[in-house]
């Protein structure tokens, strides 16, 4: 079955409709600047995967240490403002984390 997608305003306006679609065993991709970001699905879907279920050689493979910047923050402002913002307010953090560490 192919998930649909709608943009998140449309979604926001038409939330009954799209919990009707999932009932019937839909899936609803939701996307922000028509980049996917979540997934309505009937409550029978079978749940992703969680860490705990991956092998831990895919765990170490993935683990790249600690971020510099808190990535759901990262994410949310992304959201918010447009690229040429983000990485003007990436670059201002970096420098104040590169101050407070001297």
């Amino acid at each position: 079955m192919t998930a649909a997608a709608i943009g998140l305003f449309e979604a926001k306006t038409h939330l009954s409709e799209l919990v009707a679609r999932a009932e019937r065993g839909e899936e609803v991709i939701i996307t922000r600047h028509n980049k996917p970001v979540a997934k309505i699905v009937p409550m029978s879907a079978t749940p992703a995967r969680v860490a705990e279920d991956i092998p831990p050689f895919i765990q170490r493979t993935h683990d790249m240490g600690v971020p510099k910047m808190d990535l759901r923050q990262a994410n949310q402002l992304l959201g918010d403002m447009d690229a040429e913002e983000f990485l003007k307010l990436q670059a201002r953090l970096e420098v104040e984390r590169q101050q407070g560490k001297s």
